[in-house]
């Protein structure tokens, strides 16, 4: 028999009124809270210094105010990885006693840009070359006239990027080159890394350091502490991160599509007990998936090699299956192993694909096909060694969270899962994650972490409206939305703008939406269902029809918010909003385009999309 007994506390060494205010702030709070006050105090202590946690929206100083001498860090960042290259640079900056300011580009007052001395941006590209969501006002002031001239300034500019797309690392070529042509001097030379893009940030990392300690006087720790902000969510990776994630138990997973839907989706709860990670509404969570079983099985058929064969690589010594399955990409194809399998098998036709005149065929292959087609169409005995060599490291994949810790608990996060499944080349093909996921159950843990998306937040001010367009899986977002405004009982008016395929079979938390609707957590739905008619209907269609009193909306200070395909959906209803705004608005096409500019500079237009 056990006796509770109660815990022995250090004697404590603060003032009795700071002692009190301790005890009032900590009182009643859970286990996970307290490990992560504690993880937070460390943090701090390490430091020897305050650190400021800033909004990501108010400057850090007036603009008539000296600049100081120090270090600005600037990230743009889609899925959180250029984010993570910036703060790690900014930790190591501060710790070796310079003055860091780290601010995402969407929060930088550009204005006090002309008085800047030492700059060094970490931004990704993607898409078509095309800059992150919050780093669009930034590139856009910097390409336009009323950039300044900046003689003053030095700069170093750090892209990340995918090389199968043709525009790789554009969006950093471009700014890098233009802050020279404004007569900035570099200090590092331009970087630019893949998809595994650690190795590559380290070292372009080191440079920038080694010269800003060479450039801007060393002060003790503890000096311009107003000029240190850590972000929030860098403190709590000190309990679980996207290095460490946490082992999560899978409280639910159902499918909620018809048993006659086309396509397989699903709904997931998972638990986050003890595991000190917390979310708000418009973050991500990050999923590491495991390879299907049988794909794995079919690369060591196909290629006639052990599972079992220990295999050394960047300093590990793993078993192959448990490289296979846990560690490389199997169900993504990639330019540079297209490049090495073309090598290796010395086949004309892969090699005329990655000429520059293929664009589009080389787009094709790499939308269509999976690595495992590369080896069954064109053979290349590959070792064991050389395979994983070969192949890229396993990366985790971002879900739009779709629950609110205010109506769910903070010990739970609910995930919208579409399954990625399909008969291609004469056989079937299946998603690394999705696949993970739709027969994650009791037994099996998911390994997760939470990757915060400060660009995709309800308005502070509940009584503003807020619109929400997610068709599909892109729905999930605004169930988190519509259950945090209704927790916190917001004034605002939700407008949600939903669509799929079929009424009767893709209708995604349909009892969800309708009971909101009665409760008044919902003030409008409009639906489009692009197959139940013979002419196709899409959400675009919708905002054309409502579009006078979406434009209302808009221009009484309402919040719009967009998720789901980037390629296709995402970039039709920004030009739906433009005629909306030239036919409701009377504005023409070039300020229709600029208002909407403004909108995501404020944060009034955000959009997560993927």
């Amino acid at each position: 028999m056990s006796v509770a007994t109660r815990p022995i506390l250090p004697t404590p060494s603060l003032a009795a009124e700071r002692l009190a205010l301790l005890h009032r702030l900590t009182d009643g709070l859970p286990p996970a809270d307290l490990y992560w006050i504690s993880a937070w105090s460390a943090a701090l202590a390490a430091q020897a210094t305050r650190v400021a946690l800033p909004t990501g929206n108010a400057p850090a100083e007036a603009s008539n105010t000296a600049v100081p001498e120090r270090l600005t860090v600037l990230y743009g960042s889609q899925t959180g990885n250029s984010r993570r290259v910036a703060e790690k640079l900014a930790e190591r900056a501060t710790a070796a006693g310079l003055n860091v300011r780290l601010l995402r580009t969407g929060a930088y007052p550009v204005r006090e840009l002309a008085q800047e001395r030492h700059l060094a941006l970490v931004i990704s590209s993607q898409g078509d070359g095309d800059p992150p969501d919050d780093a669009l006002g930034f590139v856009e002031f910097l390409g336009g006239k009323r950039a300044p001239k900046l003689p003053q300034l030095k700069f170093a500019v750090l892209g990340l990027g995918d090389s199968s797309y043709p525009q790789f690392c554009a969006v950093s070529r471009r700014l890098d080159a233009r802050f020279a042509e404004l007569g900035a001097q570099r200090f590092a030379d331009l970087g630019e890394a893949d998809v595994d893009f650690e190795a590559v940030g380290a070292s372009w990392s080191d440079g920038v350091l080694e010269k800003a300690r060479e450039a801007l006087a060393t002060t003790p720790a503890s000096a311009s502490a107003n000029l240190r902000p850590v972000a929030l969510h860098a403190v709590h990776s000190a309990l679980h991160g996207r290095e460490n994630p946490y082992a999560a138990e899978v409280l639910e997973n159902q499918r909620i599509v018809s048993r006659d839907s086309a396509r397989e989706v699903r709904h997931l709860e998972l638990s986050l007990q003890d595991s000190g990670l917390r979310y708000e509404p418009g973050d991500a969570l990050g999923v590491w998936p495991r390879n299907p079983p049988a794909l794995v099985n079919e690369y060591l058929r196909l290629l006639r090699l052990d599972g079992e064969q220990e295999v050394a690589h960047d300093g590990r010594r793993l078993p192959l299956s448990r490289w296979l399955t846990h560690e490389r990409e199997l169900t993504r194809l990639s330019r540079p192993l297209l490049a090495a399998h073309a090598a290796a098998s010395g086949d004309a036709e892969l090699a005329r694909v990655l000429e520059p005149e293929q664009r589009e065929a080389l787009a094709r292959l790499l939308d269509t096909d999976q690595p495992i087609d590369l080896l069954r169409r064109h053979p290349v005995a590959w070792d064991a060694t050389q395979l994983v060599a070969a192949l890229r490291p396993l990366t985790p994949r971002l879900y739009s969270i779709a629950s609110s810790p205010k109506a769910v608990g903070e010990d739970e996060v609910h995930l919208t899962v579409a399954v990625v499944g399909y008969h291609a080349h004469g056989s079937e093909h299946l998603g690394a994650a999705s696949s993970f996921l739709a027969t994650a159950g009791d037994e099996q843990r998911v390994p997760v972490f939470v990757e915060p998306n400060e660009r995709f937040r309800l308005p502070a001010d509940g009584s503003r409206d807020i619109i929400m367009i997610g068709p599909g899986t892109g729905v999930a977002p605004f169930r988190a939305f519509v259950q945090e405004r209704q927790a916190v009982g917001a004034a605002g008016r939700n407008w949600l703008f939903f669509g799929n395929r079929h009424f009767a079979q893709d209708f995604l938390y349909q009892t969800e939406w309708q009971q909101a609707l009665k409760d008044g957590a919902l003030h409008r739905l409009d639906l489009a269902f692009s197959r139940d008619a013979a002419a196709k209907t899409y959400v675009q269609n919708r905002l054309r029809e409502h579009g006078r009193e979406l434009y209302s909306w808009l221009r009484e200070g309402a919040h719009l918010y967009v998720c789901g395909d980037a390629t296709h959906m995402a970039k039709d209803v920004h030009e739906t909003l433009v005629d909306v705004a030239v036919t409701h608005g009377g504005l023409s096409a070039e300020d229709a385009r600029g208002w909407l500019a403004e909108l995501l500079q404020e944060g009034r237009y955000a959009r997560d999309v993927y």
